[in-house]
This record gives structure tokens, sequence and C-alpha cells, in this order.
């Protein structure tokens, strides 16, 4: 892929999606990929009074956005800002700017433009009034469709993107075959590479590199872990799937585990899974413990079962004198451990423990958990990895002049929370002013 700009294109922008059945065409802005980051991007060159067309491989929009809002739409957090910058751990300083830009008062202002309402939850978290993804959705492509002013934006499905041709103009395969494109300004919003049934394949970090473009392995972000070994039949029969409630999950201080080498503890809710654990406690360290595994082979770390009762007060429990009762039914009783918290005891720690008060406790407080490995990328929430950020200029434009990318396909990564949805808005904005400013440049006055 050539750098040099290319000379200006006599523009014969299409004006509706039934101009794509010519086997080539012009158009002034193009972006490509109809999730959260791409619309976002389309609708800020909207209203910079630019004709845009997105294009998507999927048959409609946002379909991980539609599956994510599903369990309650997190669009966002209340945190200050220091603080939530800091979710984006090495990547926060390049991410800041384009918060601050966006901020979680901008994001719910936009929101309300588009005739909805949002709250903050008891845990800081910003939701819709309604919870759900599709009414947002419909609303958002209603208003590109029928700006008050300005071309509407055109969406075109089913327009996968292949590459270049020779012409270094964009490739699609269409349901009506190949259709090439030559565009002014181009932003790239595919997404990353979990869920690929719903349009995130990571195809393109393949066509990127070989224009040249630097990109990051992508990594699974937000997942799950299997067990060394597995858990027993009789564990993944019974109780893969249920919950582990009020517990907590820490990592040993150790040189590299953490940015600062200091433990790492929070305490939440996990889920059994028939191979190992997953749920949201599991994907705040999964970053941490994927790298682990990455760097030393081998990872794991401890779960605290009874996380608000000292390790002191657990000891005089399991000590306190149980008469006729059964071990069991004596931690039922003084510590309210039964269900999966007490199968999961047996299943990690050895018979002989159950038979020493002090090393019961301590396993009680400090389980220890070994991992595998990561669950498949294609399983992840969300990946790590992508384009490299020293590969893009502040505007996120790459080393081909003129193209732009955004969203889950840069090189960071956050936890779940509003963090993940509320970047890649703010990145879409960025490289949607980028592209902006780049064509205002391009084109002859």
């Amino acid at each position: 892929m050539n750098s040099s700009p290319t000379p200006p294109i006599p523009l014969t922008p299409p004006t509706d999606a039934s101009a794509f059945d010519a086997p080539a065409w012009d158009i002034p802005a193009l972006v490509i990929g109809a999730g959260p980051a791409g619309l976002m991007a389309a609708e800020v060159l909207q209203a910079q009074g630019h004709l845009v067309h997105v294009c998507d491989a999927m048959p409609s929009v946002g379909r991980k956005f539609l599956l994510a809002g599903k369990g309650g739409l997190n669009i966002s957090h209340a945190e200050p800002a220091t603080i939530f910058a800091s979710r984006y751990g090495a990547r926060s300083g390049v991410i800041a700017p384009m918060l601050e830009d966006f901020n979680a008062e901008a994001l719910r202002k936009w929101v309300q433009d588009l005739g909805l309402d949002t709250f903050v939850g008891s845990s800081g978290r910003i939701f819709p009034t309604d919870m759900k993804s599709a009414p947002l959705l419909r609303a958002w492509l209603h208003r590109l469709r029928h700006p008050a002013t300005g071309h509407p934006v055109v969406l075109h499905m089913r327009h996968r993107w292949t590459g270049w041709d020779a012409a270094q103009r964009w490739i699609f395969s269409t349901p009506g075959g190949p259709v090439s494109v030559q565009a002014r300004a181009v932003v790239l919003a595919l997404g990353g590479a979990s869920w690929a049934r719903l349009g995130s394949d990571g195809a393109w970090v393949s066509q990127l590199q070989g224009g040249g473009v630097d990109v990051a392995p992508l990594l699974p972000s937000n997942c799950g872990f299997d067990v060394v070994g597995g858990w027993s039949p009789f564990f993944a029969q019974h109780f893969a799937g249920q919950p582990l409630k009020t517990v907590a999950l820490e990592l040993p201080a150790a040189p590299g585990v953490t940015p600062d080498g200091a433990p790492w503890r929070r305490k939440g809710e996990m889920v059994a899974t028939a191979t190992g654990v997953e749920g949201s406690l599991v994907y705040a360290a999964s970053a941490l413990l994927r790298d682990a595994l990455r760097r030393d082979g081998h990872a794991g770390f401890l779960l605290d079962l009874l996380p608000d009762l000292s390790a002191q007060r657990v000891r005089a429990e399991i000590s306190h004198p149980r008469g006729g009762r059964s071990l069991a039914s004596h931690l039922k009783s003084r510590l309210r451990l039964d269900g999966i918290k007490s199968a999961l005891l047996h299943e990690v720690v050895p018979k002989s423990v159950f038979n020493d008060a002090a090393a019961l406790a301590a396993a009680i407080k400090a389980l220890p958990i070994r991992l595998a490995g990561a669950r498949p990328l294609d399983e992840a929430i969300s990946s790590a990895g992508g384009v490299r950020f020293e590969a893009l200029s502040p505007q996120l434009m790459t080393r081909l002049p003129g193209v732009f990318c955004a969203g889950e396909m840069l090189d960071w990564e956050a936890p779940t929370g509003g963090y993940l949805l509320h970047a890649c808005l703010a990145t879409g904005r960025q490289a949607g002013q980028g592209a902006s400013s780049f064509l205002t440049r391009a084109t002859p006055q």
C-alpha cells in the first residue's frame, strides 16, 4: 500500500443504496463497521456536512451492541474522571483526552438528545432509563437517516471489506458481487475478534498489516479461564453455571503480576463453568491473569469464600464444639458455608485439611485456584490488542492517508461496567473529527 497522498478524485457521490449496484463508485466519506464506534464517526462526519456511506458485513447494524444490552445497557460510569481513565490501564494516557472531550455528562446529554433519559445506579454505573439497547439504537438510526440538516447517512449491509485492488480502491464482497470503492476519507471501525458470529472476526488484522499498519496481536479480554486438570465430573455436573456470591479474588504481591507489584484484591461474584470460572470478578482480573499465563506459563488466584469474616473469626467458628453434627452441618450452621462454596472447598483441598481447624480456616480464606489457560478469544466479551496508538496520529489516522481507526480494533482494553462502550463512542468521535478535518483540507476550494 503506497503511503503517498492520492490525487483529488472527481466526486460522483451516489445518493441512495441503488447506486451501489454499479461495480465501482466514488464517495467522499466511507465508514466500515456499523457498531457504536462506526456510527458515532458517521454522525460526526454527517454533522460537518459530509455525505457518509456506512458498510457492514452483517445483515443489520449494531449486533454486538444489541446483545450487550440484553441484560441492561451500561453506557458509562459516574466515577471521577481520573479514576475512570485509570480503568484503561497502560492506555489510560492516550484514551484520557478522548474521554475528556466526550465525558460521561456529554454522553448522557447525547442520549437525552436522542429522546431517552439516563440514570446513575447504586454502583455508579450509568444506564438508559429502560435499561435496553434497542430503543437507543432505533432512535440513533432514525436521526442518522433523517437529519434536521445535511445528508442522510446511507447504510449498506452485507458489504464485507476484503482488501484493496491494484488501484488502491477498497473492495467489498456484496450479495450482488464485488464492488470497488474510492473514498477520500475512510474510518475503520471493524471491532476486535470476540463474538465472530456478530461480525467482529478480526479478519482485518492481516489486511492492515499488509498495508503497513502496526497491529498488536488480538487477545481475549474480560474472559473466563479453565482450571488445571478441569473439575471433577461430580462438580461439573452439579455446580457448573452456579454463582459464587460474595467472594473475594486476590492475586498475591509479585513483580509483574500487578502494575505496581502490590496485591490485587476485589470482592464480588463469579460463576463456575464446566471447565473453570468466569463472571464479573474473573473478568476484572482477566488481563492480569492472561498476561501471567502468557509470561510465566502458569497463573492462579486465591479465593476468599467468606470475605466479610476475619481469618480469626472463621477459625473460631470451626473450632466451636459441634457435638454430634457432621462437619458439613457445622460449617453451614456456624459459617453459612454450604452449596457451591462447600463443594468447591472439597474439590480443591485434600481431605486431611478438614481434620485441621487452622488449615481449614486458611483454605476457606485463601482457596488456591490454579488456571490452565484463558477461554478462546471468540468467547471473550472483548479483545485486547489491535492497531497500536504509536502507529496513529492524535486524530487516529494511520500511515495510510485519510484512513482512520476507531473502537475495539484499537490497542486498548478495559473492564466491563460502561468503560468499553464509552471508549468505543469516544474514539469513534475522535476518528470522525479527524476524517472530517482531512476531508476539509483535501477538498479543492
